[in-house]
């Protein structure tokens, strides 16, 4: 479990609020076996209290407890650890364990965010993992599902899989892109993944939308879409244009030369690298400057003088 927020920054001052027979747990004379049986059986404390238990008792000096408690926090059901963020005097320091045990669960993550006991240390590891609070938002709603979270902290690689854009994530993390800063939709777009990725490659400021094709978690699928979408971005393309890894895929190089944003002097110096029969396509289409469906016919006729 992750430590508690260093003494270097800035904590909400919460206090604490739990039921006599959560606090009977946390008492220093509590007998460690009570502490034992909480960790390892149900009980009926409502989420907040569980969770406030369970954070607090990771910090016991007993290694068997702390232990115990620790593999219990992580292993709370998703809905369990949902209804607890929807308590609103939930304490900062569960939420900061929370969020960095459980911030692959973007829902939840988000709701860890904009609760409003999460102070800005929390906020600040949330947004560097692509999770942002949306200002002014002071309502948790909680998240109805039966699945666990996963056990391990490494986080998954991404795929090409397309985004569902009807996900309830994807409409949370769009939502809250309507409400955030430039400077946070920045933080977001340097590293977020694939979902913040797709929705802030399509916001109407430059500065956010060029700092996503600098990602370094974006994959070619995605450039080859971005090039061949109508962006109104310049700049992306010039970065694009400019990456030599980027440009060792053939259909980013065609997507280019057909994009009519792409800087006139890369487009024909990527037209070089085409094919006949692109350059073929190219040479009749209308739907690309006409110094470039020139060039191709003039690349045509001396690739047959060749022959």
């Amino acid at each position: 479990m992750p430590e508690p927020a260093s003494s270097g920054r800035k904590v909400l001052a919460v206090t604490l609020r739990i039921s006599s027979a959560a606090a009977a747990l946390l008492r220093r004379d509590a007998p460690r076996e009570e502490k034992l049986r909480f960790t390892a059986e149900e009980h009926a404390l409502p989420a907040a209290e569980e969770v406030t238990v369970l954070f607090f008792l990771a910090l016991d000096t007993d290694a068997e407890v702390h232990g115990s408690a620790r593999k219990r926090l992580r292993g709370v059901p998703l809905a369990v650890l949902a209804d607890a963020v929807a308590c609103r005097t939930l304490h900062p320091r569960v939420l900061d364990a929370l969020a960095r045990l459980h911030y692959r669960y973007g829902e939840l993550a988000t709701q860890i965010a904009v609760h409003p006991n999460c102070d800005d240390g929390t906020r600040a590891f949330l947004a560097e993992r692509g999770i942002a609070a949306a200002v002014g938002v002071t309502t948790v709603h909680p998240v109805h599902t039966t699945e666990h979270p996963p056990q391990d902290e490494v986080p998954a690689e991404e795929d090409d899989e397309p985004v569902d854009e009807e996900s309830e994530q994807f409409k949370s993390k769009y939502q809250l892109a309507q409400v955030m800063g430039v400077a946070e939709k920045i933080k977001i777009a340097q590293t977020g993944d694939k979902e913040w990725r797709m929705i802030l490659i399509k916001d109407s400021n430059k500065l956010v939308s060029g700092t996503v094709i600098r990602n370094p978690r974006i994959t070619e699928s995605e450039v080859l879409a971005i090039v061949k979408s109508s962006i109104q971005n310049d700049e992306i393309l010039r970065v694009v244009c400019a990456s030599k890894e980027w440009l060792k895929n053939y259909q980013i190089r065609k997507a280019l030369v057909e994009n009519p944003k792409t800087p006139i002097h890369s487009a024909l110096r990527l037209l070089t690298t085409l094919t006949e029969k692109d350059l073929s396509h190219l040479a009749k289409s209308k739907n690309i400057q006409t110094v470039l469906s020139t060039q191709a016919r003039k690349l045509l006729i001396a690739k047959k003088e060749k022959r």
